[in-house]
């Protein structure tokens, strides 16, 4: 079997493209050194592939790989045979299909020279055919649309990222730490062979790029949450922080990839993404819920009467600031930040900082939509009380059965990704509903008891064909609510109130 998978490995990098024709036996002799192999069978019998059979055999990857991974294990050839050391080994088998960076920079700067759709498009692709993108885990994610009052949000349950195993848990436990790559997002990760604690990415490549005149690498997220989910990271393991230059690396990216969006998380734990101790942006080319929110209230900056500034009909508290000269919005965009940082308004139980630590700051997402710029300032804050020990400005308890983890850029922008429990919790739930069980009384439902008892009065009819729509329904308004919490001003007369107390401040 492992003679025909290597076959079949080769057949896929020809029709991919990944293997030019004249390295089919250099990619094959390649593989057998790999699985400890002297000769290659039927050698007479060339192997080929025609550009037709990519789509066949990229379905049939995964059990290429699979295939290839069970002899590997038979053989010796995994330390453990669970999930985190074949993921090992299967980066390690797909790198032998694939380029030096120098050849596919060449290539992606060829695509550009034609236009930067062209370029991302063929990079896209690229970033799958490796697998470095697994598409076999990434479309057993859950997706549905929920439809609220703010527009439509989207909504996933992630499950292209594996759990690792207890054993796996454990090496890692025990493994040297290294310092190397400092962290995921370096650009020694580029062909590094990964470890238990450190995922292989022998089959990832970095583009780079120049923004705001500093070196930054270009790349796709391996989990994709949204199409072609890019990251834009800096070439220097610095901190993330919102500044003046935040804004004009955003408009940099886009104006060099139009078609694309680019934002950042905020730079304080709690309101802010999960590393922040390396500068990066997320984008795409994706519109997001939030992206298609109108502005439900204008208001005007002195001094910046050319720009069009407004509030968005969000539950969050976004300020979008547009128009055709992005030097324009970058000062305007300093401006709501400096006074942001330092804005404080007891009655709305928002405080610059309380005992040396500061509160404020901002989400940033920059766009270009027609001959006109966008730029979206999401007003975060991230104080905590006994009550709220989270965040004020995080879903509170109540929502936790659902969503606990911090609201980052892509869900402030409207894309939920919730965990992967929830895959298994819904469908016994679901069942649960049905039967009329006692949901409070399980030991892993009980959580979610209040919430069936508040939304299950609201449907006359509950049946085996309408229950998972409903349970999809009925997340999608939790996650609206998550955005409420997430909200510093409420959707209120109040609220709204206080936020024109700010945007008053502005012209000050």
């Amino acid at each position: 079997m492992i003679q025909k998978s290597i076959r079949e490995l080769v057949r896929y990098g020809l029709a991919t493209g990944l293997v030019e024709p004249e390295d089919t036996i250099y990619t094959a002799n390649r593989l057998l050194e790999l699985f400890g192999l002297e000769e290659l069978e039927d050698a007479d019998t060339p192997i080929t592939a025609e550009k037709s059979e990519e789509a066949q055999l990229t379905g049939e990857l995964e059990s290429i790989l699979k295939d290839m991974l069970d002899y590997a294990a038979q053989n010796g050839l995994l330390e453990n045979n669970s999930v985190v050391y074949r993921d090992l080994f299967d980066t390690k088998i797909m790198s032998v299909l694939v380029a030096r960076p120098s050849e596919i920079i060449r290539k992606f700067n060829a695509y550009y020279a034609q236009s930067p759709e062209a370029a991302t498009e063929y990079f896209y692709k690229f970033s799958q055919d490796t697998d470095y993108i697994r598409r076999y885990r990434v479309c057993r994610d859950q997706k549905w649309i929920a439809h609220t009052k703010y527009g439509d949000l989207d909504i996933t349950i992630n499950l292209s990222k594996p759990e690792k195993d207890p054993k796996a848990i454990a090496a890692a436990k025990n493994a040297k730490q290294s310092g190397y790559p400092k962290c995921q997002l370096c650009v020694e990760n580029e062909g590094y062979a990964g470890r238990v604690n450190h995922p292989a990415r022998q089959n990832h490549r970095i583009i780079p790029i120049t923004i705001n005149g500093g070196q930054w690498g270009f790349q796709y997220s391996p989990y994709v949450y949204y199409n072609e989910h890019c990251i834009v990271f800096n070439s220097q393991h610095i901190p993330m922080k919102i500044e003046h230059n935040t804004f004009v690396k955003l408009f940099d990216f886009v104006k060099l990839f139009p078609h694309y969006m680019l934002g950042s998380n905020a730079d304080l734990p709690i309101v802010g993404g999960s590393i922040l101790s390396h500068d990066h942006f997320q984008g795409g080319h994706y519109e997001f819920p939030m992206a298609k929110a109108g502005v439900d209230k204008t208001f005007t900056v002195k001094g910046f009467e050319d720009v069009t500034a407004g509030i968005v009909n969000w539950p969050m508290s976004v300020i979008r600031i547009s128009g055709p000269d992005s030097d324009r919005l970058i000062a305007l965009a300093d401006v709501i930040l400096d006074k942001w940082r330092s804005y404080t308004d007891e009655e709305a139980f928002i405080y610059a900082e309380t005992d040396g630590e500061p509160h404020n700051t901002i989400t940033p997402i920059a766009r270009k939509r027609g001959d006109s710029y966008e730029l979206d300032l999401v007003l975060r804050n991230n104080i905590t009380t006994e009550e709220h020990p989270m965040g004020v400005y995080h879903p509170h308890a109540k929502l936790h059965h659902i969503k606990k983890e911090n609201i980052g850029l892509i869900e402030v922008m409207g894309l939920a990704v919730l965990p992967s429990r929830l895959d298994g919790e819904m469908a016994a739930l679901e069942k649960a509903i049905l039967e009329g069980a006692d949901i409070r009384g399980d030991e892993v439902l009980g959580k979610h008891a209040d919430w069936v008892e508040e939304f299950l009065p609201r449907y006359e009819n509950v049946t085996a064909d309408n229950i998972h729509e409903i349970i999809q329904t009925e997340i999608g308004q939790v996650f609206m609510e998550v955005l409420e919490d997430a909200g510093v001003y409420k959707r209120t007369a109040e609220g709204q109130a206080a936020f024109d107390r700010f945007t008053a401040v502005l012209n000050q």
